[in-house]
């Protein structure tokens, strides 16, 4: 649902790199394709597809619900890792109410539910925020590295 969205970043700024972190089965590229996205370097990245390898640098990160996933004593790690990757503008979207599934333990798949200022908050220690918009059951954040604004007019 997200890859017009995404697609008119693709054409807005342009990026010859694109990190899919949190790929799944790479659903993201295909939609791109079909809404015939100019041409860039599709880096897929998902800890559950080890054959994608390790999360490459792109000047575009996307990373579509995936954060409310992760275990809350690896948050860090992972929030570190998208801004080690992160080049340019990062599209993150976050669900921050509990989802239909559930976890083998009994546990909600949505480990992390806190509402958009805790996530705005966490961000903000690793990202400078360009844009905070509402999704459904949540929101999306662009985001740049802290001071790659001013050095790109972004």
């Amino acid at each position: 649902m997200f890859a017009p969205t995404v697609l008119q970043l693709i054409n807005q700024i342009k990026p010859q790199t694109l990190t899919d972190y949190g790929a799944g089965k790479q659903r993201l590229n295909l939609r791109l394709q079909e809404l015939n996205a100019p041409k860039y370097t599709y880096q897929p990245f998902d800890p559950a597809f080890p054959e994608y390898g390790e999360a490459k640098e792109a000047e575009l990160v996307v990373c579509i619900d995936v954060l409310e996933h992760i275990e809350p004593d690896f948050l860090n790690n992972v929030l570190e890792d998208l801004k080690r990757v992160t080049r340019r503008l990062g599209f993150f979207t976050v669900h921050t109410g509990p989802a239909k599934k559930k976890l083998s333990d009994g546990r909600n798949a949505h480990i992390i539910q806190k509402p958009q200022d805790w996530w705005v908050d966490i961000l903000a220690r690793y990202f400078e925020i360009l844009e905070i918009q509402p999704a459904p059951n949540g929101f999306v954040a662009v985001v740049t590295w802290l001071g790659q604004s001013q050095q790109n007019n972004i």
